[in-house]
């Protein structure tokens, strides 16, 4: 089953100025009526690290949970983790892992081993708690930074993820620098190493290069995918100069014109959250 993930977390979280906490709310239940698979919501991180999402605890009782699309939000700690955990509507909790050294620091304040221990930990919290874990493997199509990178290297942080029992994992290109052939490369190798895992891809890329990018992960087995509407978003604790989510709407022509499977969404509902989406951005 093909799977959208609408990111609007991710595309708000490097917004300088503060959106008020009612038009949050009001663009994420517009979303939350379109039917995708998750609506990647909010953090629960440091509002010092992203003062963005300092207003999450008072977003999440404000969504309606009552549409089939789950919701997902990112916690950066064991301390996120469990404030995410407090509520039953949350299905998903997201974790960014790094196979970069650097960026691993840059992002969590930790080693990747020490980010490995806080997975574990959060991993064993989730099963008691019955939340799902989804570990983004950030830099996971190379990096900037100058550290070790292969698609082999990839598949061992994976292999250790599949070793503590986690289903999902969101192969991540952090700074939209994968090409076709980078892509291909790791999503088949990790694809054939763990057929009983749930891979998914989280690229960022130009609108030009969205249409090429989906088309070679869907060709290479991926059937989960990260979009966000205008294609804005990005990582803050990346680069100065960021590149934009897939823009969902190119993600979902990628798709159609190769006769993928696409869910039915609610093109009405679609088209709402696209008009409003302009009071967020």
């Amino acid at each position: 089953m093909l799977q959208i993930v609408e990111c609007p977390r991710d595309a708000m979280q490097g917004i300088q100025t503060f959106i008020p906490t009612e038009k949050k709310v009001h663009y994420l239940n517009l979303l939350l009526k379109v039917g995708f698979h998750t609506l990647d919501f909010g953090s629960f991180v440091s509002p010092k690290a992203i003062p963005q999402m300092r207003d999450t605890h008072e977003v999440v009782k404000q969504l309606h949970s009552s549409t089939a699309t789950k919701l997902l939000a990112i916690v950066a700690n064991e301390r996120g983790a469990v404030e995410a955990c407090q509520y039953k509507q949350i299905r998903y909790l997201g974790f960014p892992l790094s196979v970069s050294e650097t960026f691993q620091q840059r992002n969590t304040n930790k080693s990747i081993e020490d980010a490995l221990l806080v997975v574990e930990r959060i991993q064993q919290l989730c099963i008691e708690k019955g939340k799902e874990l989804v570990v983004y493997i950030s830099m996971g199509f190379g990096n900037p930074y100058g550290d070790p990178y292969s698609p082999e290297l990839v598949c061992r942080l994976i292999e250790k993820l599949q070793g503590m029992q986690i289903g999902i994992v969101s192969l991540a290109d952090t700074i939209g620098s994968a090409s076709v052939h980078d892509i291909e490369a790791l999503y088949s190798l990790a694809s054939r190493l763990f057929p009983g895992m749930t891979l998914g891809v989280h690229l960022h890329a130009r609108r030009e290069e969205v249409k090429e990018k989906v088309q070679a992960a869907y060709a290479a087995g991926c059937r989960r995918f990260d979009g966000a509407l205008r294609g804005f978003g990005g990582c803050p604790m990346a680069k100065d100069e960021l590149v934009g989510n897939l823009d969902t709407e190119l993600l979902l022509a990628a798709l159609r014109e190769i006769k993928a499977p696409v869910p039915p969404l609610n093109e009405e509902a679609l088209e709402e959250a696209k008009r409003y989406s302009l009071e967020i951005f």
